[in-house]
């Protein structure tokens, strides 16, 4: 992660504002969650001497901001990608064009996917949370379950799917 946060800096490729700002927040968040996430499972295992309970809370809520963010970012990608695409007709009449268009399409459900999968995790971030907090600690132990899965599964879906394009681009 870290090592991801470095090359992207502070967004200077990123051509839309909102999505550089809305990015460079989710790494720092990112980056604030595994130290604390490993101090908490440290408590736990009695190798540090704190209250686990703190960093746990402190960890899930990073996670929680991440997801967040994530979802804003992914909100904003399709609303600005669905805008090209209501571009007038014309402009995608060539092969070229409706070789862009298709492009444009499959990252519109590229975002889609990832949107969904965020919404999951982010939906058991909360459950993870203290009491008191939205739905933390209600959700039943099935939906947890399912939540999760749903979103491995969307991730390796994409993670396939990317393969694909990778090899099938000369």
């Amino acid at each position: 992660m870290f090592v991801y946060t470095k090359q992207y800096g502070l967004g200077a490729e990123e051509e839309d504002v909102f999505v550089r700002c809305v990015s460079i927040l989710g790494n720092l968040a990112d980056q604030l969650y595994y130290p604390c996430e490993h101090v908490a499972w440290a408590a736990d295992a009695k190798i540090l001497h704190v209250d686990s309970a703190r960093w746990w809370t402190l960890s899930t809520s990073f996670w929680g901001l991440s997801l967040l963010l994530g979802v804003a970012r992914s909100l904003w990608m399709v609303l600005k990608l669905r805008q090209r695409l209501r571009k007038p007709p014309e402009a995608f009449t060539s092969r070229l064009a409706r070789g862009k268009r298709r492009t444009v399409e499959t990252q519109i459900c590229s975002e889609v996917l990832t949107l969904l999968s965020n919404l999951a995790d982010l939906a058991n971030a909360v459950h993870w949370l203290p009491p008191g907090v939205l739905w933390a600690g209600r959700s039943p132990q099935w939906l947890v379950g399912l939540l999760g899965t749903l979103s491995s599964l969307l991730s390796v879906y994409q993670a396939v799917q990317a393969g694909r394009q990778a090899s099938a681009t000369p």
